[in-house]
């Protein structure tokens, strides 16, 4: 098993703008990834499963909503605080880093600011421990970039509510404990309900067969006239705007993310290309090579600034939806193209398990793709520009 030898390029010397809780924040983190994450991951993606035992760890490193206030069981930690533990986690694994994600800004987060007093106290603790795990049901089979036009349903019966409908592509669904689900009522409203694992008609099947985050549990979310209490319904937000605020906070944390995933593989690049000998010298000295090199670190410093400011603004209450899909879209594809690069200066030992670059590649297809598409990103970036809404 190879010593995960990870250190942390930062040109810009952007260790200066973080105070001293940040960084050890973030050092607390990076050294739970290297002890309990790196040894194990290549075998558990191999091998397309979820390691559970990790969950209790996460808990501990602020991996479950950190910036959810101590009252509640979080740690009362600010928003850049929040991005560097999900650097630290998805250097580690995107998969690993979607679960955290997932707990955190989709189904904490909207208890937290939609829900009541009785909920927040009932689940947020659980939830920040890892004792308690969660998933959020937006997208449908026929719904992704288009979330709004759901079909997934609720009826009042009296007494409680009555769900019907179907989820898909959902993180954490084949394990969760509860599932934050957005519906829509008789009128249209889309509302957020809790559901429970064990309500009768709740079922969540596993999705098979992935090819990217291997080492994260996927599944569907399905709603066979499930009996939902009334007192499980999340009373303080509705309309679409809900679960896309939920949405705005995960990717921040994506954003934070896939510069994380980025600094493995130019490390592992970088310390590649002093190793590897060719034409009797390291591959490192050759033009080339110091091209990529150069262009990756420079691509990561940039989203290293971009995604500093971004927290900054966050914590002030002042970064808008549109900043933050910037971030997505900008540091996923920086992320994805210096993986490909990456990937090329290893060659055929880029493709194996013995480095983590291969795995981080499969893995940014997926984080392209969910919480908005690339392009997605690109017309809301438009529309903020121009005034124009050019979706359909």
């Amino acid at each position: 098993m190879k010593p995960d030898l990870f250190q942390a390029p930062d040109y810009y010397l952007l260790d200066d703008l973080l105070t001293d809780e940040h960084k050890l924040v973030r050092d607390s983190a990076r050294a739970w990834v290297k002890k309990e994450v790196s040894p194990i991951i290549e075998d558990y993606a191999q091998r397309a499963e979820f390691p559970k035992q990790i969950i209790k760890g996460l808990g501990e490193i602020g991996g479950f909503g950190p910036y959810i206030p101590v009252e509640y069981g979080g740690a009362g930690l600010d928003q850049i605080s929040y991005g560097l533990i999900m650097q630290e986690i998805e250097r580690g694994d995107s998969g690993v880093r979607s679960t955290s994600s997932v707990q955190s800004s989709l189904v904490m987060y909207p208890i937290w600011k939609y829900g009541n007093e009785e909920q927040r106290m009932k689940y947020l603790p659980k939830l920040a421990t890892g004792e308690m795990m969660g998933c959020f049901g937006l997208t449908e089979p026929d719904y992704g970039s288009n979330p709004g036009g759901m079909v997934t349903n609720f009826k009042d019966m009296g007494d409680h509510y009555l769900l019907n409908g179907a989820k898909m592509w959902i993180s954490n669904a084949p394990f969760a404990d509860i599932a934050v689900v957005w519906a829509k009522n008789e009128e249209g409203r889309i509302h957020g309900l809790i559901v429970e694992r064990g309500m009768e008609g709740f079922s969540t099947p596993e999705t098979h067969n992935k090819w990217s985050l291997r080492a994260s549990a996927t599944g569907e979310l399905i709603f066979d006239n499930v009996k939902v209490p009334k007192e499980n319904l999340l009373p303080n937000k509705s309309g679409l705007g809900a679960p896309l605020g939920c949405l705005d906070s995960a990717r921040y944390g994506i954003a934070w993310g896939a510069i994380g995933a980025a600094m493995d593989c130019y490390d592992t690049a970088l310390r590649y290309s002093k190793e590897r000998i060719q034409f009797d010298k390291p591959i490192g000295a050759t033009q080339l090579q110091q091209k990529k090199l150069a262009e990756m670190i420079t691509e990561i410093t940039k989203a290293q600034l971009l995604t500093w400011r971004l927290g900054v603004l966050r914590n002030e209450g002042r970064a808008t939806s549109a900043q933050i899909s910037m971030a997505k879209r900008n540091n996923v594809d920086m992320a994805i193209n210096i993986a490909r690069e990456a990937r090329q200066m290893l060659g055929g030992m880029g493709i194996t398990g013995e480095y983590s670059i291969m795995r981080h590649m499969m893995n940014l297809e997926s984080v392209i793709t969910y919480e908005g598409t690339h392009d997605i990103h690109l017309l809301i970036t438009g529309m903020d520009v121009t005034g124009f809404p050019a979706f359909k």
